[in-house]
């Protein structure tokens, strides 16, 4: 390969990331003007960049509020952009979500909602379902992203803790239409899911949010007894489909994992690499896909696998860590520091993995990039990769050896991108 190998694989992460920018993707798609007035209302990490591309492509008048995560902030003229925090959500996140809710309530039959939806949606559009605080919802989101819950049981937990999320910010727009336009971060894009689908119906219900609880052994009083309450009918269930309030709204699904595969694999081939896509919904836990992948690259190398080399794995997903030690570190450097354990130091593979939106589960990296070296110069930096691993501190171990991953906030999410490169066979 004349390549280099590093370069490369930053390549085509940027190929997938920009496969997934709402100013490429929005232009065009949005629906005519109505004779009522033009609401724009979004949460998410990419909303701010959502909503500028609104207001670059929207000729009428229009006014707005989106919610993003902080540092994810872009200046617009029409749209206000309030930023709060993310993962586990925070004040500012339930005072903006306060004033959508409220914002849409305001809109009838003549008026047009525009909503920008992506993933992160749930920890920044939080408002609590009555009898319960802030305090409540901050405490089960940590326990559900520390105990490696799917994001699918996460989010089917948020709905029913919530006033804005399981269609209801929709419900609460009836009988405005609502067009909804979503960046997809969960793996099988289903709306219902990204950002906990605060405009559109809800399959779950109260039993369903219980039994996440009890399969991972949450304990909080509180919660439980509102989710017991709802359970038995004390409570209102989210919109389900075939709710009256989603007659006339639309769902628009802008990028996806998928997309931007196929963007990097395009940009493979044309370096004179094949790509071989694994999938764009791969889950399960971060180091047991990690070591996966070795294998399969290993396989790759003997001539034994899919592919010959020069070729590259490609894969999207979302991975999950349970955390036992008190280590720091998201899924992708998880994941990537399994697979070097297996891999052996293995000449002739490269790998990166790193979450689209620049975020590495809560950390400041994107993710990490390893290299045929990378045990080698632990072991002469005095670091003991097995024990890192057992501890969950991935992102001490590359940072030590300086291949984080920083991109900062890319504005957009599309959830984990990795690749592995398999340059040569033995």
């Amino acid at each position: 390969m004349s390549i280099d190998p590093r370069t490369f694989l930053r390549s085509l992460f940027d190929a997938a990331v920009a496969a997934a920018q709402p100013r490429l993707l929005l232009p065009g798609r949005l629906p005519p003007p109505t004779g009522g007035r033009t609401l724009v209302l979004g949460a998410g990490k990419a909303a701010a960049a959502m909503a500028r591309a609104v207001e670059d492509d929207w000729t009428g008048p229009l006014s707005g509020l989106v919610v993003t995560r902080y540092g994810h902030g872009l200046p617009c003229k029409r749209i206000e952009v309030v930023e709060a925090a993310h993962p586990v959500p925070d004040e500012r996140g339930r005072e903006a979500a306060v004033r959508i809710l409220a914002l849409a309530a305001q809109l009838d039959a003549d008026d047009l909602l525009l909503c920008l939806i992506s993933g992160g949606g749930s920890a920044l559009l939080s408002l609590p379902a009555e009898g319960l605080g802030l305090e409540d919802k901050q405490a089960v989101s940590r326990a559900l992203l520390r105990c490696g819950a799917p994001i699918a049981q996460i989010n089917c937990v948020r709905k029913h803790l919530s006033a804005t999320k399981g269609g209801r910010l929709a419900a609460a727009a009836h009988p405005a239409r609502v067009v909804t336009y979503l960046i997809s971060d969960v793996t099988g894009d289903d709306p219902a899911v990204v950002a906990s689908g605060p405009t559109v119906p809800d399959p779950t219900t109260f039993a369903d949010a219980l039994a996440v609880l009890q399969q991972h052994r949450i304990e909080a009083p509180a919660v439980e007894m509102h989710l017991r309450d709802g359970a038995a009918g004390l409570a209102e269930e989210t919109p389900k489909p075939g709710d009256v309030a989603f007659a006339r709204d639309e769902v628009v699904m802008l990028a996806t994992a998928a997309r931007s595969l196929t963007a990097a694999a395009t940009a493979a081939q044309a370096a004179g690499v094949t790509p071989l896509v694994l999938g764009d919904d791969l889950t399960g836990a971060a180091r047991v896909v990690g070591a996966q992948h070795a294998r399969l690259a290993l396989a790759c190398v003997a001539g034994r696998g899919p592919a010959r080399p020069p070729c590259v794995l490609l894969s999207g997903g979302e991975t999950t860590v349970t955390v036992r030690g008190a280590g720091r570190g998201g899924r992708n450097t998880e994941y990537l520091l399994a697979q070097a354990l297996a891999l052996c130091g293995h000449l002739g593979i490269w790998a990166i993995a790193a979450d689209t939106d620049g975020i590495d589960g809560s950390e400041d990296n994107a993710g990490a990039l390893l290299a045929p070296d990378t045990l080698e110069r632990a072991a002469t930096a005095g670091l003991d990769a097995a024990a890192l691993l057992a501890a969950n501190d991935a992102y001490g171990f590359f940072a030590a050896l300086g291949d984080l991953l920083v991109t900062g906030p890319t504005r957009t999410n599309v959830n984990d991108f990795r690749a592995t490169l398999i340059a040569a066979a033995v």
